[in-house]
């Protein structure tokens, strides 16, 4: 599970299904050695890390269609005022935290999630550390001494930089669910890829993960 900060409370997200297809032990075993290595050093790892990362994004009610594979049965929750949204909509919102509506109540662009079964109308999509920006906004795994909130880092990875177009990066979200040595790239705002396990990827994009050096910007 991957769980968002927004605001002060933390929104579940779940990993199983819309990261099915990283081989995490795999991972996790090549995330150890190489930050092995750099420990080994005689400067220690000073700044530097080796890190997988992935990606979240704020999807767009407008992608959630009958015609696209989507449940897009309009249903209300708590918190949404008897107001209706696609159930695959809202499922993804639960995942990832934001969705942008199509349709602005009362100035507000957005619906976050709560927890539980609660969800709200919001301005923006937002992190522990305020406004998510696209392409620039990362989150990652609490208590790691380096990769800690607020730091900026380079991540020079070339696919990286292919997908997203930036290589620096500014930590300002977490997830309870998040590895060690993840760092989670906020995309932007899409509609999904596709249905199912495909809703936590965005259309504009199949990224998955990839390593990549990550370097503490003083």
């Amino acid at each position: 599970m991957i769980a968002r900060a927004v605001g002060v409370s933390l929104v579940v997200a779940s990993s199983a299904q819309i990261r099915a297809d990283i081989p995490w032990p795999e991972v996790m075993q090549r995330l150890a050695y190489e930050n092995e290595k750099l420990a080994r050093r005689p400067q220690g790892h000073s700044g530097e890390y080796f890190v997988v990362c992935t990606l979240y994004y704020t999807p767009k009610e407008s992608g959630f269609t009958f015609g696209r594979g989507f449940d897009a049965t309009p249903i209300t929750k708590p918190g949404l005022h008897g107001r209706k949204y696609p159930r695959d909509f809202l499922r993804s919102v639960k995942k990832e935290g934001f969705g942008r509506i199509t349709i602005p109540i009362s100035g507000h662009n957005y619906i976050r999630y709560n927890g539980g079964n609660s969800f709200a109308f919001a301005s923006t999509p937002s992190g522990g550390g305020g406004t998510l920006v696209a392409r620039f906004s990362a989150a990652a795994k609490l208590g790691q001494s380096g990769l800690r909130h607020g730091v900026i880092i380079e991540t020079p990875s070339p696919t990286v930089r292919e997908v997203f177009g930036s290589a620096r990066w500014k930590i300002v979200d977490t997830g309870g669910g998040l590895r060690r040595w993840q760092v989670d790239l906020y995309y932007g705002e899409d509609e999904p890829l596709g249905p199912g396990r495909f809703m936590g990827r965005p259309r504009g994009t199949t990224f998955e993960y990839a390593y990549s050096d990550a370097r503490l910007q003083k």
